[in-house]
């Protein structure tokens, strides 16, 4: 397949390097804000497949894509295949251009209802909920995995066979088994045997960190894009990083201090904007701690930061904080 491009159904990406769903991150002013800053493509929040509960407040936010550019990608978690097929049917009718079926997902409240990772370890309902939700649409479906339950049953490759059977367009791989969670290291040999096996686009997840490592995890693997999770936390033009070093093998300079003050400015405002004030004040403080993590009197920041409840007070703490910054106040 030519690196160059990739196809999922009738969309092409822009890049090799994709925003990974995570629950309570990727919201919507997250996900605008990597893909303006160099995601090829970006993925939503994992929606429940019960549609019963799409009425809360958190659902109906996951489920709002006004505005957002294309292809719009969402994810869906559950464990029968009636069930995620409708609710595919029904954000294909909120504007979904692809449904992404999760079961990499190894939080347990998941995994104890037979969702997420869990279900890596019954291929016959992977094949049928696979292909209930493929032919309940017409969309593409793609599908985010783990190499396996357990490194006794590290069964990736035979799931990988099955999508590909069942009609999915493209694959995601987290390079650790769901027992593993987030500890130890992401292995990529799983995610190259993979690759290897089937014909549609394998994107490799797990522990790309930098640049480098994007490039080093393309090449091991042959993976046709690098997802990215944790990494893109408080750092969200790792995307235009990575791909400017794809392409050209050189690093692009640190982003000066000034820039990435606006950046954030520009994202607390959107989270203000979207949850409301007060909620937005309460999400802000997360990505606020993930930004200053690696700048100089991060902790106490963050301390203080988290005590703040108003919109306006959260903003006007921020360019004080990097106004310090700037001038040398606070050593690194």
């Amino acid at each position: 397949m030519d690196h160059a491009v990739i196809r999922i159904g009738p969309y092409q990406l822009t890049n090799r390097v994709i925003l990974a769903p995570m629950a309570g991150v990727t919201d919507r002013p997250f996900r605008q804000l990597c893909r303006r800053l160099g995601a090829g493509l970006v993925v939503s929040e994992m929606v429940t497949s019960d549609t019963r509960l799409w009425n809360t407040r958190k659902s109906r936010q996951r489920l709002d894509h006004a505005g957002e550019g294309e292809p719009r990608s969402v994810q869906i978690a559950g464990g029968d295949p009636q069930m995620m097929a409708e609710a595919a049917r029904c954000n294909q009718a909120l504007g979904a251009q692809i449904i992404d079926i999760n079961m990499g997902c190894p939080a347990k409240k998941v995994c104890n209802k037979a969702a997420g990772s869990a279900l890596m370890r019954d291929e016959v309902l992977v094949g049928e909920i696979l292909e209930a939700v493929v032919s309940a649409v017409s969309i593409p479906v793609t599908l985010k995995i783990r190499t396996g339950w357990c490194s006794e049953q590290r069964n990736g490759l035979q799931i990988a066979r099955i999508a590909e059977q069942s009609g999915i367009q493209a694959l995601a791989v987290h390079g650790r088994t769901r027992d593993q969670l987030y500890t130890g290291q992401a292995e990529y040999d799983t995610i190259a045997a993979i690759k290897q096996a089937i014909s549609i686009p394998v994107f490799a997840n797990g522990d790309i960190t930098s640049p480098e490592k994007a490039r080093m995890v393309l090449e091991h693997t042959g993976a046709d894009a690098v997802m990215i999770g944790r990494a893109a936390q408080g750092c969200p033009w790792i995307f235009r990083e990575i791909t400017h070093y794809l392409e050209t093998g050189c690093r692009l300079p640190v982003p000066e201090l000034s820039w990435q003050r606006d950046i954030l400015l520009e994202h607390l405002d959107a989270l203000h904007a979207f949850y409301g004030l007060e909620h937005g004040a309460r999400i802000a403080r997360k990505h606020v701690g993930w930004y200053l993590e690696t700048l100089p009197d991060a902790a106490a920041f963050r301390r203080s930061f988290n005590r703040i409840d108003c919109a306006a007070r959260q903003r006007q703490s921020i360019e004080e904080h990097f106004n310090r910054l700037l001038e040398g106040d606070l050593a690194a």
